[in-house]
């Protein structure tokens, strides 16, 4: 049932980055997953459920394509910043958790159960970039760094998104924050 259960969650990541988290049908992600809405709340128990674990999904498809994407290198600099331009690629599935990452923050405002489960994934990433950011010898508090960074990322992600930054100028951007940060 694993098998069914990542095409669930598949199929609502890309729901919501199609439709929006206020989109979101169960009976739709079902269809796009091959699988009875039973089966759905099985394994999630409801929608709340089934929004919770797609946050999840989304925060470990990113770590896959970021982290086990980083260069091997020892320079602590290179890798906090490709780590974090990793965040924007022109990708199918880096869009669409992107897309997904944005509306379900977004959602959050509305959708109290979803709070506690979206600030621990940003502490966590928080603290994965801070680790970075303290190894490149950054001046300033690690933590308060990797906390702009990471909010540069959502903000230039949601932009280049819409249309109104082209995704050259959101990763110039990015690497410029980072050089800024650290000292160029």
């Amino acid at each position: 049932m694993a098998g069914k259960r990542d095409l669930i969650l598949q199929a609502a990541v890309g729901t919501i980055a199609r439709n929006g988290v206020r989109g979101l049908r169960v009976e739709e992600v079902a269809a796009v997953a091959g699988a009875s809405t039973g089966l759905i709340y099985y394994h999630f128990k409801d929608r709340a459920g089934l929004l919770a674990a797609t946050l999840d999904h989304v925060n470990d498809r990113a770590e896959r394509y970021t982290t086990g994407a980083l260069p091997e290198t020892g320079d602590p600099r290179v890798r906090l910043e490709q780590r974090l331009l990793l965040e924007l690629q022109d990708v199918d599935e880096v869009r669409e958790n992107s897309l997904a990452w944005g509306e379900l923050r977004a959602s959050a405002v509305f959708e109290p159960e979803l709070r506690d489960r979206l600030a621990a994934a940003s502490r966590l990433w928080v603290a994965e970039i801070a680790e970075l950011v303290a190894a490149a010898g950054a001046c300033a508090k690690a933590e308060d760094v990797a906390e702009r960074l990471t909010a540069l990322v959502e903000g230039l992600s949601e932009r280049w998104l819409s249309g109104t930054l082209t995704l050259v100028r959101a990763r110039n951007l990015l690497a410029g924050a980072v050089a800024a940060e650290l000292g160029a």
